[in-house]
């Protein structure tokens, strides 16, 4: 039996997701999907690859994710899942790309400066 291993980040999460054929489970760091991420929007995130290609049911995947919060995590954890559908079948790839869920999304948070309060926030300044 095979298993995929990728990579997905997103800001200063990274996740890397190890995929097989199997039942459908979905564990994040030693936990089901469901209790790690509690919010619909993002456990749909994570089955949002799976959806596109019709393969849901299909492939177990064992997943470690760390930094970041709980949506870049999600958002992380889908790339690689992705990444892995990619890798097991090429023919998934234009469905995914479309969906844009194979472009690693490159939005950080921009450093504090010296001299400046925030990345582009100034000290007040005072004239007299």
């Amino acid at each position: 039996m095979e298993v995929v291993n990728t990579l997905g980040r997103r800001k200063t999460a990274v996740a890397r997701a190890y995929v097989q054929k199997g039942k459908g489970e979905v564990v994040i760091n030693n936990k089901d999907y469901k209790t790690y991420f509690t919010t619909s929007v993002l456990q749909y995130k994570v089955n949002q690859a799976f959806g596109v290609t019709k393969t849901l049911g299909e492939y177990d995947v064992k997943v470690t994710v760390k930094g970041g919060g709980v949506t870049g995590q999600a958002e992380a954890v889908r790339l690689a899942i992705a990444r892995a559908l990619v890798e097991m079948d090429a023919n998934h790839k234009p469905l995914l790309k479309a969906e844009g869920l194979m472009t690693r999304n490159p939005k950080m948070v921009e450093r504090k400066k010296p001299g400046q309060k925030k990345a582009r926030k100034r000290f007040q300044f005072s004239k007299r």
